[in-house]
């Protein structure tokens, strides 16, 4: 029997290299070390992380999560178990922000094992042009064509909006939840939002990321999606319908592409009786040489800033790190207060639901704005 439980979502990019990993022996046992469970994408992205911690020992999380489980009091902080050194050496081989998005309260909560945020994904055999660069070429495309989709379902139409805002202005750091995004750049973000949904194909608009980019890779009704989260698992050249991924639409040529960080970390709850095999693991599974060779080799996706750039890890995957690397180095954190995973999931459905029943931009971001205030100060 497995010594310790955890907790995944399912997908081969989620749970294939934890379970192989789980399995390889120590101290002469047969049996895998952890039991990985697995849950849908939809839980990933908004199951109350305090239920998961009272179930299981370890937890695959997303950062915005981290202060949903501070005030719950549910995790053990890397901190308690490992010593300085170590995190430190973590910290800097790891791509752009992926291990700072899970510090707070001046302690970090999860491992990071796995890097992501959004990106541009294209069908190059349905394009028929050079991959547009810029917010306004991806607009102009749309409406061309008819072929660019939104990644729309659940909280990523508010993420998108997080995207295009960040691309916007290049200044936005909401990590702490102290600021929000500017009237002006609030508008301008939305009208982008309001100019692509006009032209996005109908039958993409319920689809989650990986529901999307399955069904970019079985039709032909979509060229491109210009923000997406990358999954490498689409990229190899041997993939039927290959999508290849590039770095997000800039505001101009020469700026930053905007991207809402995202990704995986392992975190400990306080069930977790963590011994002197299970840091071993973990830590095993941080090694660069693991990142560069384990990991992709198991449909993972590492957060080691070298297997990024590694060349036999992008010729196996049709240069999806090369090609995204920039993005992921910068993109931004969301905010990650107690009551965030609400608000995301709320606000992405009054995105829908303006755009759709053409609110005017001022009167829309606005109420954005105190969607946001009340998740933070709750009647």
């Amino acid at each position: 029997m497995a010594k310790f439980r955890g907790i995944t979502w399912d997908h081969p990019r989620g749970a294939n290299a934890l379970r192989a990993a789980a399995k390889r022996s120590y101290s002469g046992r047969d049996e895998p070390l952890i039991e990985w469970d697995v849950q849908p994408l939809e839980g990933f992205e908004s199951h109350p992380i305090s239920d998961l911690c009272s179930r299981y020992d370890l937890v695959v999380m997303d950062h915005p999560h981290t202060g949903e489980a501070l005030a719950s009091n549910c995790l053990q902080s890397l901190e308690q178990i490992f010593d300085a050194e170590t995190l430190g050496k973590i910290s800097a081989a790891t791509i752009g922000s992926c291990f700072q998005s899970y510090n707070m309260a001046d302690k970090h909560w999860a491992l990071p094992l796995d890097a992501a945020t959004q990106v541009m994904a294209c069908r190059d055999d349905l394009l028929k042009q050079d991959i547009p660069r810029t917010w306004n070429e991806v607009v102009a495309l749309s409406e061309k064509t008819g072929q660019v989709a939104m990644s729309w379902a659940g909280p990523h139409a508010f993420l998108s909006f997080l995207s295009i805002a960040h691309a916007l202005d290049q200044s936005l750091d909401l990590r702490n939840s102290e600021t929000w995004i500017s009237k002006e750049v609030s508008k301008e973000a939305y009208e982008f939002l309001d100019r692509l949904h006009a032209n996005s194909p109908i039958s993409t608009s319920k689809l989650n990321p990986i529901g999307l980019l399955d069904y970019m890779a079985a039709n032909k009704e979509v060229s491109l999606c210009p923000l997406i989260y990358g999954y490498v698992n689409y990229s190899a050249p041997f993939t039927v319908n290959k999508i290849s991924f590039h770095n997000a639409p800039v505001k101009t040529l020469g700026g930053r592409s905007g991207s809402i960080l995202g990704g995986t970390g392992i975190a400990i709850s306080k069930r977790c009786r963590v011994n002197d095999e299970l840091k071993e693991h973990l830590l095993w599974l941080m090694k660069p040489e693991t990142q560069r060779v384990f990991i992709p080799d198991h449909d993972g996706q590492p957060s080691n800033r070298a297997a990024w750039r590694d060349d036999a890890v992008n010729d196996r995957w049709g240069e999806f790190y090369n090609r995204t690397f920039n993005t992921v180095q910068t993109a931004s954190i969301r905010p990650r207060h107690d009551g965030y995973i609400t608000f995301q999931g709320e606000a992405s459905a009054y995105l829908r639901k303006a755009i759709e029943q053409k609110v005017a931009p001022d009167k829309a971001t606005s109420h954005l704005q105190k969607m946001f205030d009340n998740s933070r100060n709750p009647l």
